[in-house]
């Protein structure tokens, strides 16, 4: 069976909607966009470059998919770029259609949590959902997270989408953490 593992940007009040660029997710009035840009740091890329080197494959939901799709590819001078394009994504969505625009991209259709089930429970390598909120929140409730690899910036947003807003009490063991030289801490966490 794969495990499955959840890469998150947060704020310390647990914000995760979008780190990257101020335009990146308006969703209900957020202005604060871009929040983690100014954190990146030498221990990050490479903490993030050891977890792509890993050979497991993607999972998104259809936002963050349509995204990433839309950026990644065009970013030839990253060093992640070749890494991203070259791995298997798998995209969660009702609403997509085959073909996806991103090489290597696989559309689950149906029930989110049934389709992963299913997925995760086939051979393969492991599974990575880099962000995409609403789908860890389904797949949370539904068991199927193993693993959340926290990056946890110093810094309140006070609004925004939260990585647990609710749901079902969980327990977790620390595995490992690390801080940066930003004050950012990478907090691994395992399902106890």
């Amino acid at each position: 069976m794969r495990s499955i593992s959840v890469v998150v940007s947060m704020s310390v009040d647990g914000v995760m909607q979008a780190p990257g660029r101020p335009d990146e997710d308006e969703r209900g009035g957020f202005d604060r966009g871009g929040w983690a840009a100014e954190y990146g740091d030498a221990v990050m890329g490479q903490k993030m470059g050891e977890g792509l080197q890993q050979q497991s494959e993607l999972l998104f939901g259809r936002r963050t998919y349509q995204d990433f799709a839309a950026i990644w590819p065009q970013q030839t001078d990253n060093p992640f770029t070749p890494v991203l394009d070259k791995a298997q994504k798998y995209v969660a969505s009702r609403t997509l259609r085959e073909p996806l625009p991103w090489q290597n991209s696989t559309l689950l259709a149906g029930d989110a949590v049934d389709a992963v089930a299913a997925l995760k429970q086939s051979p393969g390598p492991d599974l990575t959902v880099l962000g995409c909120g609403e789908l860890v929140q389904s797949l949370r409730r539904g068991g199927l997270i193993d693993q959340y690899l926290l990056l946890i910036h110093p810094l309140l947003l006070g609004k925004g989408s939260r990585l647990f807003p609710d749901g079902p009490p969980a327990r977790f063991r620390l595995t490992e953490s690390l801080p940066t030289s930003t004050g950012v801490i990478i907090a691994t966490y395992q399902s106890a």
